[in-house]
């Protein structure tokens, strides 16, 4: 039996507590880019060892998010909740506190492993507490708070950090998974994976499925070999002050707003094409920054146009992936949250490799190069005829030769029960 749907109000701060949660995840992982530096001073580690704190995060994401999928698969996601975010509260806390490498690269590892599953539950429960109709709606706004991590919550914790200690933001991050933690223990209802509009893809197609899988490690790999270094290559090449950092970074922050706010209401219209701009996008950025950005303007431009580029490319692939899952939701989103954990790591280590043989304009043209073989996937999956696969059991939407679905919520409404019933008499 289906849980019941909580109040309309008590759906949307369980929406707004989903969405605090993934913008508080994303923000723990990519911090040390911002504070670079201070981190290294502080700990008296190369810039390297603290590059590796996001290399090593987003491997263990990369690596444990479809088992953790698979074992935790039938677990009440209430409780599955309230313990990854517990996981993230305790972690964070013991991250500040603790004053050695190894100590901080501990913490944030546990914090790693919660946010492998927390992905992969995250999307399929908040989806599930609206209607069909609004799927891309309420899976715009998720990726939205996921992206603004990078393009806001990473500057202004850089900016704490700065005008304190590296500590600081970790505590406010605390604090931040603890109103996230006592609102979702409180107000979720205690329901299980499988239940609802949410569990299945609305246009599976495995081959699209693994193209996006690709598309999705190629830019993140592309983006984070260059990117986890900016505070280095904005000083080294650029010849900003290291006191700029973080309003240079929250230029970046600015256009990754406009560009959110651009792509998000264009997800359900246009998948393809909100995914195919922000990738080349980012190659013109990234690229841009190898060739101009010894110019402060030039530079600051490329950065825009960088930063512009990671939320709409979060938010496409995240789009994409709920679309063509092959199989179960979760499952899609696990893999999708390995694969772009798998660039961040892949992306920051390549770059550290590159900082250590070469310097760090270097590592611009080298994802710039990354991003382009992105491109050259979304071109590929652009040239498949279109999926026989038919949609999942019970939904009653068939995908037109694009993968989208026809029909409305009352067709997907109507089309369920007999199908059930169906099942039920076998």
């Amino acid at each position: 039996m289906a849980t019941a749907q909580p109040a309309r109000r008590q759906r949307l701060v369980l929406l707004a507590a989903l969405m605090l949660a993934a913008f508080t995840f994303n923000t723990t992982e990519n911090l040390p880019i911002g504070l670079l530096d201070v981190i290294s001073a502080d700990l008296q580690v190369s810039l390297s060892a603290v590059g590796y704190l996001v290399t090593a995060y987003g491997l263990t994401v990369a690596v444990v998010s479809l088992p953790i999928a698979h074992v935790t698969r039938s677990m009440p996601r209430r409780h599955v909740l309230t313990v990854l975010l517990a996981a993230l509260v305790l972690s964070s806390l013991v991250s500040a506190l603790g004053a050695g490498y190894w100590l901080l690269m501990a913490a944030r590892l546990v914090t790693a492993l919660a946010q492998a599953l927390f992905w992969a539950v995250m999307g399929p429960v908040a989806v599930g507490l609206f209607a069909p109709d609004i799927r891309g709606r309420v899976i715009g706004v998720l990726s939205v708070a996921g992206s603004l991590a990078l393009v806001l919550g990473v500057p202004v914790g850089t900016w704490l950090g700065q005008q304190s200690t590296w500590q600081v933001p970790l505590v406010v991050l605390a604090g931040l998974g603890l109103v996230c933690l006592v609102t979702i223990a409180a107000l979720l209802p205690t329901s299980r994976p499988g239940e609802g509009h949410a569990a299945h893809g609305s246009a599976p197609d495995g081959r699209r499925f693994g193209l996006v899988l690709l598309t999705t490690v190629l830019s993140v790999t592309g983006a984070f070999t260059g990117y986890t270094y900016i505070v280095r290559f904005l000083g080294d090449v650029s010849g900003f002050s290291g006191t700029s950092a973080g309003a240079l970074l929250m230029v970046s922050g600015v256009a990754g707003l406009l560009g959110v706010t651009i792509a998000g209401p264009l997800l359900d219209r246009f998948p393809r094409g909100t995914l195919v701009v922000p990738v080349a996008t980012q190659a013109v950025g990234m690229l841009g920054l190898y060739a101009a950005g010894t110019v402060q303007a030039g530079a600051v431009a490329c950065l825009a146009l960088l930063g512009g580029s990671l939320g709409p490319v979060f938010m496409a692939t995240q789009n994409q992936m709920l679309r063509v899952a092959p199989g179960r939701t979760e499952i899609a989103l696990a893999a999708n949250s390995g694969a772009y954990n798998a660039g961040i790591a892949a992306g920051a280590l390549l770059g550290g490799m590159i900082l250590s043989a070469s310097d760090v304009r270097a590592t611009f043209l080298v994802g710039g190069l990354v991003t382009l073989a992105a491109s050259v996937a979304l071109c590929a999956e652009r040239a498949l005829p279109p999926s026989e696969q038919g949609p999942p059991a019970g939904t009653g939407r068939r995908p037109d030769s694009h993968g989208q679905n026809r029909g409305g919520p009352d067709r997907v409404g109507a089309a369920r029960l007999p199908v059930r019933k169906q099942r039920d008499t076998r």
